[in-house]
Formats: structure tokens, sequence, C-alpha cells
């Protein structure tokens, strides 16, 4: 079997508080900073009507960076009852502390998000779901 790749869209780098949209304005303001590079699949769309999400791992980036990388597994979360997944992906195999790290800031994150979604009226679960990695 041939390991997946996709083209990847550098948004929030590491250590970053800040997610933009493509426009560059402010989408999201984190309760914590991104541990790692935070972006996007081009040229697709999620179910929440933005290009696919991906977490990038390895070295370091610049926002606005575009590169390929293998996909490594899948963070399944619920934002407001749909989907909102996220792509591990990395340019080699993650560590165990690179996907403990991930598993536990998506575990925080949620919380944040739950918080902020019930102040702005919001009906439907957010939630973790789980991490899968890829075989």
């Amino acid at each position: 079997m041939n390991p997946v790749e996709t083209d990847i869209l550098v948004e929030v780098v590491r250590g970053s508080f800040v997610k933009r949209r493509a426009d560059g304005t402010v989408d999201y303001l984190s309760p914590i900073p991104a541990p790692f590079h935070y972006g996007s699949v081009p040229g697709t769309v999620a179910e929440d009507g933005d290009p696919r999400d991906v977490v990038l791992l390895g070295p370091a980036r610049r926002r606005g960076d575009r590169l390929r990388a293998r996909v490594w597994g899948v963070v399944h979360l619920l934002d407001d009852g749909r989907a909102d997944d996220k792509l591990v992906c990395a340019p080699s195999p993650p560590t165990e502390a690179e996907w403990a790290l991930v598993h536990l800031f998506f575990r925080v994150w949620v919380v944040a998000k739950r918080a902020r979604a019930l102040l702005r009226g919001a009906r439907g679960a957010t939630r973790f779901v789980a991490l899968e990695r890829s075989a």
C-alpha cells in the first residue's frame, strides 16, 4: 500500500495563539498556543465549509508555506454537532511524544471550544472523539 500524501498550506505556526482565515483576518484565538503547525489542504472543502484541517508536525515553518507531507492519522472532533476532523501530517513518522502532544492538546482545546460554543448559543455537541493512527 502506498503512503497517502497531501498538499498543505501552513496557516498557524507552532507557538501561535491566533488562527487566521485565508484573507488574513482573525478566525480564532486559542486559549493555549499551538504546539505544532496548523493548516489546511488547499482546494478541499470539509463538513464545516472550510478547507480540510491539518496538524503539521516536524521542522519549523512559516505562515504561508506550502508543502507536501504524509498523512499519519486523523484527529476526530465534533464542533457544534458536525465533524471537524484534522489530518495529522509530518515528513516522517510521529514519535510517541508527538502523538501524546496531539492527543493532549485537542483534549484541552475542545474544552475551550465547547465553552465558546455555549456562549454563542450553539446546541450541538462539541467534543474530542478519537485520535486515529494510520497503519
